[in-house]
């Protein structure tokens, strides 16, 4: 994700389609509007600040923000974009899983990532569409559990492996030019203190690097692509 000096993280972009079906890229002097969800989180915050200077930004969270929505029920979902309207450009930072060890691992804990994480971010995408503009995009958020294991990360594992999977599947088939993309980014500096212990030998990537890899997919023109800041 990163654009920037530093040889400690890198951006890499992972998978590929064209965008080639006609529908123009937005050109770089647009102002865009831009959908936020999750922009009170860590990562979201980094990424409001990152597009809110240029461009449009909606600052949207589940619990606070200007707007608010439930990724886990599409009525919600519809509601927020019938209420702002039609954007260019929607950015999902937001979702749980559970970590803990495999072998006291429930059930219901597992699921917790599967129905926040995961189908919180399909539902975005299943029920927003219609509210993108032609050439408009998705960025979806997985993270770097999946490509690199850790303790008590089965749970994130499987998630962010699926969220990756949907998105190269999905880039084929969205109509109107859109396009989606998706970025695993690694732990946050912001973050360390409450997660820093599940990542041990993990170099942390301040929040405003992370936010580039965000910037490349919205302001870019790729599609079907997992950017990895680790």
């Amino acid at each position: 994700m990163p654009l920037q000096s530093t040889k400690q993280t890198r951006l890499s972009p992972v998978g590929s389609q064209a965008h080639n079906d006609g529908h123009l890229p937005f050109s770089m002097s647009q102002i865009m509007k831009i959908a936020v969800i999750g922009a009170t989180g860590t990562v979201g915050r980094a990424v409001f600040a990152e597009f809110k200077p240029r461009h449009e930004v909606f600052e949207i969270g589940a619990t606070r923000g200007a707007h608010r929505v439930d990724l886990t029920d599409v009525d919600s979902i519809r509601r927020l974009f019938d209420s702002i309207g039609r954007v260019d450009a929607i950015v999902a930072t937001a979702g749980h899983v559970h970590f803990g060890e495999l072998v006291q691992m429930t059930p219901a804990q597992f699921r917790r990532g599967l129905d926040d994480k995961l189908m919180g971010q399909v539902n975005l995408v299943l029920a927003a569409r219609d509210y993108l503009n032609d050439g408009g995009s998705f960025t979806l958020t997985s993270g770097i559990v999946g490509a690199e294991v850790i303790r008590q990360g089965a749970s994130a594992a499987a998630v962010n492996g699926a969220i990756e999977g949907f998105v190269r599947g999905a880039a084929i088939e969205l109509p109107r030019g859109l396009r989606i993309n998706a970025v695993s980014p690694t732990m946050l500096e912001e973050a360390r203190e409450s997660f820093g212990p599940y990542f041990r030998g993990f170099e942390a990537a301040p929040g405003a690097r992370v936010a580039l890899a965000y910037s490349r997919s919205v302001e870019g023109a790729e599609t079907g692509r997992v950017y990895k800041v680790h």
